[in-house]
């Protein structure tokens, strides 16, 4: 697969004040928007909500800080709040290079056009997993989803 890189503004959802616009990788592998701890100051004050063991493309295990939330603009899709990953990285090239995972990328409605090696928008959110696992049952006034067993 080619390259995708994405032009993105992200801000600090409780600060717009604090803002950074990169170009960011998409990423498909990784989870988060994920970026590198240098960055972290220019977002301003961000609540840490974990410390995480993070695995890397050539399989070490570093430590990450998730934080948020964070306000990503990415191109022509919707914006999103989402939370980000910080972790060391180095600059490749001089440059650091943002990641965009797959969690922004189902919250912003986009997916990769493997042909044309591109974002493109999905035309509708997918809950086809959730409804084959779950089913609705009448509780008094209620309905729950309950999930059925034997399903993953």
């Amino acid at each position: 697969m080619g390259r995708i890189v994405v032009e993105t503004i992200l801000e600090n959802a409780l600060d717009p004040s604090h803002t950074i616009h990169c170009d960011a990788l998409v990423d498909t592998g990784a989870a988060y928007l994920t970026l590198p701890n240098a960055w972290r100051d220019r977002l301003g004050t961000l609540t840490e909500l974990d410390t995480v063991e993070v695995e890397t493309a050539n399989q070490s295990v570093i430590q990450g800080i998730i934080c948020g939330p964070v306000l990503l603009r990415m191109a022509r899709f919707r914006p999103v709040l989402t939370e980000v990953l910080f972790i060391d990285m180095q600059p490749e090239g001089g440059a650091y290079e943002p990641l965009i995972g797959y969690i922004p990328l189902e919250q912003a409605q986009a997916a990769v056009d493997m042909v044309g090696h591109r974002l493109i928008k999905v035309s509708r959110v997918d809950l086809k997993r959730v409804a084959r696992n779950q089913v609705a049952r009448q509780v008094g006034h209620r309905t729950c989803l309950i999930s059925l067993p034997g399903k993953a």
